[in-house]
């Protein structure tokens, strides 16, 4: 259509809260002395402006108009009117008219106005064929008036009434917008009695300016109002106040959108917040007397582990009996609940110290960075892998007998070498179920638990913007989108061992606090390298490998034999030529450094090529 629509507030949903809600207030009070001011609002006009592209000022060739309206207040408050355009000269092919449906009222409510029956006839009373329709807070009435003189325009006006302290008041835009320029516009108010006061503004919609004239009539029994030349974006707000019982009716008033009324915090939503305070302590206890599971068999049953995890074999020789017999990498994912670049590394030292893989440090080239290869072995005839171990190796080295380390990282040595440490990963998970010591996969639990707390967050999110458009309770709202990030942050302490699961973790720490403590390092000469050897790689998972290296390489010093010595330094790990046993300490912390960081860089690489496939898709 031809002209332009008022606006309202937006709300876009699926990106963020916009509010576009400016519309102007305009002030009128009764210059006679009305107990009750009358707010009278100004939406943007429902017609082109005067100046338009399309309508513009008035000129000798253009008609002469003029709208004479009549209003009936009846006792029950519905307006009845009747508006008789007149043209003087070729009238228009179609005359705009816009009623207005909603005005603002005060800072937070609009006032609505109920409009019915619209009919538009000619001077004979033929019903002329004109389209009504509700656009942008007004009912727009296009009326056909080509070759017309006159055309009549009724309707009915619910709302405009309500009772103030001294009688009652009536408020009401009697002309929202023209499409053409009006030359007279006389409205008069008849009511079931006379007018005590009335007050007008009219021009354009930020306008304050009174009307032109306005009085009570000759015998003061009726409210007119004149206003001359009215451009099509000009309005003219009337207000009329009577005595009280004159008519029935309260102002019909809608709440105004805003961030302030969406999330207006009321006796329900409060209530809410209430009942998710409540939950989310009862979640809180619940995770507390799961965690505390934990705390209490530490204090119980940590002592058990407390000691030197050996046993006295053949010839009286002392044997490594980790407790519950728990390797590197369980111990690992049993503390944290998760598989860590750790965890594996930790495994690889283990399986070398107990003969399955040979580490031997390369020769320093200039300029290079120490290197080292791996030799698969093995290992001893009476153990027996885990699962995990078991694929651990074949992730190193596939089908080959040695490897060198700087070359697991690189891209051709093996596509899928990042899957297989992930199956490595997914292993570790099974052991702690196969084990009995999580009903469920930490992991597994984790990502059903961060999945769901994602998913009522953007539920929450969708829910918040529909009710802060359509309603003022999008404060309840809110209190999802925090259950869900709550959901999602506490995902981390949702795994749950079970009652053997924390007897082992208990057990666990007493060995950790052995192998922290002085205690440790009372092993008998002869026996230390080997039981020193044992323990390195759960240092490392315990954060103390550079001691227990330098533990290590002095036992080595004291305990083996020139011979023993020779090149070779310990049959787990040799050096080159011009390495020596005291620089053990220095080696085995680089190489824990070099693999973590392999580990952890082929990784990212494949989350890198993953996300490179999408794309491509």
């Amino acid at each position: 259509m031809w002209w332009v629509g008022s606006w309202r507030p937006a709300v876009a949903i699926a990106a963020a809260l916009l509010v576009l809600s400016s519309l102007p207030v305009a002030f009128a009070a009764g210059p006679l002395g009305a107990a009750h001011a009358a707010t009278v609002a100004a939406p943007a006009t429902t017609v082109p402006a005067a100046g338009s592209s399309v309508i513009g000022h008035r000129s000798g060739d253009d008609p002469l108009i003029t709208n004479t309206v009549s209003l009936e207040l009846d006792a029950l408050g519905v307006l009845h009117a009747e508006e008789t355009l007149r043209f003087e000269g070729e009238a228009p092919e179609v005359f705009v008219r816009a009623l207005t449906e909603t005005m603002l009222y005060d800072t937070e409510h609009d006032r609505r106005f109920e409009i019915s029956g619209v009919r538009v006839t000619d001077t004979e009373g033929r019903t002329l064929d004109a389209e009504v329709d509700h656009r942008a807070g007004a009912v727009v009435v296009e009326i056909p008036t080509r070759g017309l003189d006159e055309a009549v325009l009724t309707y009915r006006v619910g709302g405009t009434a309500s009772e103030v302290s001294r009688g009652v008041q009536m408020e009401w835009r009697a002309i929202g917008a023209y499409s053409h320029t009006v030359e007279v516009t006389d409205v008069t108010v008849m009511a079931p009695m006379p007018p005590e006061a009335l007050s007008c503004l009219a021009g354009e919609p930020r306008s304050a300016m009174y009307c032109t004239a306005s009085d009570m009539g000759p015998e003061s029994s009726v409210a007119h109002f004149l206003q001359a030349d009215m451009e099509p974006d000009d309005r003219l707000d009337i207000v009329v106040n009577y005595p009280p019982g004159t008519a029935e009716g309260e102002p019909i008033l809608t709440r105004r959108w805003s961030l302030a009324s969406a999330f207006q915090v009321t006796p329900a939503t409060a209530s809410v917040f209430g009942v998710l305070l409540v939950v989310l302590i009862g979640g809180l206890t619940v995770l507390i007397r799961i965690r505390g599971r934990d705390e209490r068999a530490l204090r119980r049953e940590a002592v058990e582990g407390d000691h030197a995890p050996v046993a006295t074999g053949e010839h009286g020789r002392l044997r490594f009996t980790p407790p519950d017999d728990v390797h590197p990498g369980q111990i690992g994912t049993l503390i944290d609940e998760r598989v860590d670049i750790a965890d594996l590394t930790a495994t690889v030292l283990d399986l070398a110290v107990r003969g399955y893989i040979r580490l031997e440090e390369l020769p320093h080239e200039h300029f290079t960075s120490v290197d080292w290869r791996l030799v698969r072995l093995d290992g001893p005839a009476e153990e027996t892998l885990l699962p995990s171990e078991w694929l651990l190796l074949d992730a190193l080295f596939g089908d080959r007998p040695t490897v060198r380390l700087s070359r697991l990282g690189a891209p051709g040595f093996s596509t899928d070498f990042p899957a297989r440490v992930d199956r490595v990963r997914e292993e570790l998970y099974r052991d702690m179920v196969r084990l009995k010591w999580f009903v469920r996969s930490p992991s597994r639990v984790r990502g059903l638990w961060s999945t769901a707390g994602m998913a009522v967050t953007a539920l929450g999110v969708i829910l918040t913007v529909l009710l802060a458009v359509f309603t003022t309770a999008a404060f309840t709202g809110l209190a999802v989108v925090i259950a869900g990030a709550a959901i999602t942050a506490g995902a981390q302490y949702m795994p749950a061992k079970t009652k053997l699961g924390s007897s082992v973790y208990a057990h666990t720490m007493g060995f950790r606090d052995y192998l922290l403590s002085p205690r440790a390092e009372t092993a008998p000469p002869g026996q230390r390298v080997e039981l020193y050897s044992r323990y390195l790689p759960y240092a490392v998972i315990f954060d103390d490998v550079d001691r227990w290296s330098d533990l290590l390489a002095s036992a080595a010093l004291t305990d083996l034999t020139p011979e023993e010595l020779t090149g070779d330094g310990l049959h787990w790990y040799t050096g080159p030529r011009e390495w020596r046993i005291q620089d053990f300490s220095d080696s085995i912390s680089a190489f824990v450094v070099s693999l973590t960081g392999i580990i952890t860089n082929t990784r990212r690489l494949r989350v890198l090529n993953q996300f490179q496939r999408s794309e491509r898709r």
